[in-house]
């Protein structure tokens, strides 16, 4: 398409390479059909897609700037936002007066944002430069950027610093979007191009392109939307199995318990055992107490006996004496028996006591295997066993006093990671839960987004097909019209061989025909392009409209990035 030439079209700077290239190629200005309609409305339309260009150019996609940083309210939340960009760049500017070096680092770092980068040496003259490049509406001197860290030179600085942070966040945004689409402009328009240059061909053959790209683009949508929707579907199979699936803060809990359940068994069965130990071997002092009594009794006994066989031996003795001697031994074997079987009923008892110190020493050992096995389950941070000595006369003998020096810390360390392991478990859930959150909303805007998309293309391809129709219906009207005229032309000059005036006469009618025909043919040509052009607009004031509306979206984003960026620092 060519520029125009009225008033709205000298000032045209097309901004998109491909749909300008695609646009100037169309050979208009060599032969034009109608020149004086056509060329308005292709200069009427540069001006608006300029217009429309200019305003897209121009429209912020963020916070509006603060106009004027007087008071402290608008510098601290204009410092924010400057803070919130630099964070990445690792450059943060102090309140109230942030030193000199970190002003000049924001300066070269939104520079280089910018694609300037700045000298070292004369950073000041590019600087003016590029701001005088920009048309910055904030007025800074030479004198306060050679000091920028005093009182009268900040806030000028810092209303620099913060324009400067807009337009890179304007930027920014601008690389990230993707380019808009100029295939159906250039389709329409080499279309239109090719119907008015009379090539149907090359339409026919125009139009099966554009619609074999655009049931490619469909069905790569639609392979999209089924990829999509088959992620959704295994995420929330997924989330659902998660849901389902027992807790493990549940199970390490259950798990806390069990344990702190066994260790509470074990030192109750280790309490009544050494109690138990303690109570026997009492017992067993006693008796051997008891057997040490006997025995000197025994021994004085029989030192008494000696002592009277001697004095008996030395005695002069009588029969009398002899009789009461022998009733006298015959007392004492009676007593030496009774003490021979009170002697056997003690050593029949010291047996008894002695299988039951070997039966009792038996079930410690076993108890002292039960706890190491217990011990062995629970894999604390030390290597520790009971060991039963056999020979000892006390429970700290028999069992030792290393368990409570080294096995209670041990005991009280393992619980205390074990709540260790269950508060982190417990937000590491948390944060699944949170994560599996976001990737639900995330599905969930992508779904949104490409039902609209479907649904835009949908209707970008109901109008297409309209036009196809009405183009094709136009077309066999003129090709109808034609046959029609060919057929009275070739009659009439098989008249005008037999009658010259007459077919003078009927020559002129046909011409005059023919000039009408090919008027309303003009007319009819031009009401298409006029319904064209209509099109074109409508298609443009909807492009404008989505465009707007992703303005209007990327400006509420940015505001809800602001607003985390100050709340972050206000937590900061």
């Amino acid at each position: 398409m060519r520029r125009g030439r009225g008033g709205g079209g000298g000032g045209r700077h097309p901004k998109a390479p491909s749909s300008s290239a695609a646009v100037d190629r169309t050979p208009m200005t060599d032969q034009p059909l109608y020149p004086r309609n056509l060329d308005h409305a292709f200069s009427r339309r540069d001006s608006d897609a300029f217009s429309v260009c200019s305003s897209m150019g121009t429209a912020p996609s963020h916070a509006a700037p603060i106009t004027s940083l007087s008071d402290r309210a608008s510098q601290a939340a204009a410092l924010r936002a400057v803070n919130a960009y630099l964070a990445p760049a690792a450059i943060h500017l102090r309140p109230p007066l942030p030193p000199a070096k970190d002003i000049v680092a924001a300066f070269h770092h939104l520079a280089d944002r910018l694609r300037y980068p700045l000298k070292p040496a004369a950073w000041e003259d590019d600087l003016l430069a590029l701001l005088r490049s920009l048309g910055c509406p904030y007025k800074v001197t030479r004198s306060a950027l050679k000091a920028p860290g005093t009182p009268h030179s900040w806030p000028p600085l810092l209303s620099v610093l913060y324009w400067l942070t807009l337009l890179c966040r304007a930027t920014d945004g601008l690389a990230a979007s993707p380019p808009p689409s100029t295939d159906l402009m250039t389709y329409i328009t080499e279309s239109y191009y090719l119907f008015l240059t009379g090539e149907d061909d090359a339409v026919a053959s125009l139009d099966d392109d554009y619609h074999s790209k655009a049931r490619a683009q469909v069905g790569a949508l639609g392979v999209a939307i089924q990829d999509l929707e088959k992620e959704v579907q295994d995420l929330e199979a997924k989330r659902s199995k998660q849901l389902s699936a027992p807790s493990r803060l549940k199970a390490l809990e259950e798990k806390k318990d069990a344990f702190t359940t066994d260790i509470q068994k074990f030192e109750a069965v280790v309490e009544s055992w050494s109690t138990k130990i303690k109570e026997k071997e009492d017992a067993l002092v006693e008796k051997e107490k008891e057997l040490e009594a006997k025995v000197m009794n025994c021994q004085q006994t029989m030192a008494e006996n000696e002592e009277l066989l001697k004095q008996v031996e030395t005695q002069v003795v009588n029969v009398r004496d002899v009789d009461r001697m022998a009733r006298e031994m015959q007392a004492v074997e009676h007593d030496i028996a009774k003490l021979e079987n009170a002697n056997a009923v003690l050593e029949e008892k010291g047996w008894e006591l002695e299988a039951a110190l070997v039966s009792k020493l038996e079930e410690i050992e076993g108890l002292a295997e039960l706890c190491n096995q217990s011990l062995r389950k629970l894999k604390p941070s030390i290597d520790f066993q009971y060991e039963v000595n056999a020979k000892g006369s006390s429970p700290a003998e028999i069992l030792g006093t290393t368990y409570k020096t080294i096995l209670k810390p041990a005991l009280n360390a393992l619980a205390n990671e074990t709540k260790r392991l269950v508060i982190s478990k417990h937000d590491e859930s948390i944060d699944l839960q949170k994560q599996l959150q976001g990737i639900v909303k995330m599905l969930e805007e992508k779904r949104s987004h490409v039902s609209v998309l479907q649904a835009k293309h949908n209707e970008m391809t109901a109008q297409l097909d309209s036009l196809d129709r009405e183009i094709q219906s136009h077309v066999s009207r003129c090709a109808a019209d034609a046959r029609k005229l060919k057929d009275g032309l070739e009659k009439k000059e098989h008249h005008m061989s037999t009658v010259e005036k007459e077919a003078e006469e009927f020559l002129k009618n046909s011409e005059e025909g023919l000039q009408a025909a090919l008027r309303e043919t003009d007319e009819e040509t031009q009401m298409c392009a006029r319904e064209l052009l209509k099109l074109i607009d409508s298609i443009a004031e909807y492009k404008e409209f989505v465009e707007r509306s992703t303005a209007e979206m990327k400006k509420e984003l940015y505001e809800c990035v602001d607003d985390i960026a100050s709340l972050s620092a206000n937590i900061v």
